[in-house]
């Protein structure tokens, strides 16, 4: 947990700085593919992935450890091969669990987040699931378990497969020849975020591109279809929390609402997107039908509100920076009341970006929970007293801002 906490204290401003240079280069270029708002909703949904990841609030069905005991054939010494075997095995397994996301309405609901930007850009790279509390990906370790990888191995190399998915979110790079044989490149990966019929549901890689061929998932990006990013069934929030379960949320209103008993049985498997035949024309949802003709979900901002927006982004990224930094000081249970302060931080932010009128209710809280933690602590974990004063007027000036800019966005929206 803590050396978790250390990697990605180095992690995120590198991952950050990389975010707003594209932002940058795409303004230089006359080519901006990244949305302000948006961006801020990637950033916010990465902070509660890996807090939630941190504070270790997920289980295995099946550790790694317990596979290796129980079904190694051989038992390999870490070293290049070793790795090199590691870094394969977790490739195909991250395949294997990519692809049964996007195929089965149950599991999609954990990888909904990440496709739910209408944009393509590093940002939503950061979008990642919290709401999977129980874990099935060590299973398809299997080959390495029976290769007698070490643990010790898998851990080192997990980061690193993790990390090395980030770089081809993005619609500045081309095609890159030969490579496009062997990787997954930002073309291929392209063709995975589209929900064009040409594209939908295809390239499930995530560093080698062979396991789509030789499973029959590839798709190349076609020359005269230019990618159309987003999910058929739009999600018209801002807010990651929300995004995280409300797949799942439908599952469970349309298991209830059915009048067929096998349906409330076998939705749950069903191919993505299946609903009972009775739900459709009883409770229709929105879905995009032609994917060249949608307005994608905006709200109208003033610069204002955007400068409002950004500093509370920047006030959310110190505090989850202190947390990572200081989670022996800040102790147990301290760390998980300090993960929900981030939650609560991360879900009234977004309300706002919204306009949702019960953003200020949400700010509320976060403002008496913040104070609250101040007042049972004499301070902020640790921070010197002049800290606490400065935390105290940010959470009492907060909710009053957020009625201020509730105000003008509905007056903006009006107009």
């Amino acid at each position: 947990m803590e050396t978790y906490g250390k990697i990605l204290l180095i992690a995120m401003p590198f991952f950050l700085a990389l975010v707003l240079l594209e932002k940058w280069y795409g303004w230089r270029k006359g080519r901006d593919t990244v949305r302000h708002i948006d961006m801020v909703s990637s950033l916010a949904s990465g902070i509660t992935n890996t807090t939630k990841d941190v504070l270790g609030l997920s289980i295995a069905i099946i550790s790694y450890q317990w596979l290796l005991r129980h079904v190694a054939v051989i038992h390999v010494p870490a070293g290049f091969c070793t790795y090199l075997i590691a870094f394969v095995a977790l490739d195909l397994a991250g395949y294997l669990t990519h692809r049964i996301d996007h195929e089965y309405n149950f599991f999609w609901n954990s990888h909904i987040i990440h496709h739910s930007s209408e944009d393509f850009n590093l940002a939503c790279a950061l979008r990642q699931n919290v709401s999977i509390f129980v874990r099935m990906f060590t299973i398809f370790l299997l080959p390495a378990a029976l290769l007698g990888v070490p643990a010790q191995v898998i851990a080192v190399v997990a980061p690193l497969h993790l990390f090395a998915q980030f770089w081809y979110h993005t619609q500045h790079i081309g095609k890159m020849g030969f490579l496009e044989k062997i990787i997954v490149t930002p073309s291929h990966h392209r063709v995975h975020h589209a929900i064009n019929k040409e594209y939908l549901d295809k390239n499930y890689g995530q560093i080698f591109i062979f396991w789509d061929k030789w499973f029959g998932s590839f798709q190349e990006e076609l020359p005269g279809v230019t990618p159309i990013y987003d999910i058929t069934r739009p999600v018209r929030t801002w807010n990651p929390i929300k995004i995280n379960f409300m797949h799942l949320w439908l599952l469970v209103q349309d298991a209830w609402r059915t009048k067929n008993t096998r349906d409330k049985l076998r939705i749950w498997l069903m191919p993505t997107g299946w609903r009972p035949a009775d739900m459709p024309e009883r409770y229709p949802l929105y879905k995009i039908e032609d994917v060249y003709a949608f307005e994608k979900y905006e709200t109208k901002t003033t610069p204002a509100f955007t400068t409002w927006i950004w500093i509370q982004m920047v006030l959310l990224l110190l505090f989850v920076s202190y947390l990572f930094g200081n989670i022996a000081a800040v102790g147990n249970p301290g760390i998980f009341v300090y993960g929900a302060f981030i939650f609560l931080f991360v879900y009234a932010m977004t309300e706002l970006m919204d306009a949702n009128i019960n953003a200020w209710g949400w700010e509320t809280a976060k403002m008496l929970y913040g104070l609250s933690i101040l007042y049972y602590n004499g301070g902020w974990y640790g921070l010197p007293d002049w800290a606490g004063y400065l935390l105290t007027a940010y959470f009492i000036a907060s909710p009053a801002i957020t009625v201020f800019f509730l105000k003008k966005q509905r007056s903006v929206t009006s107009a």
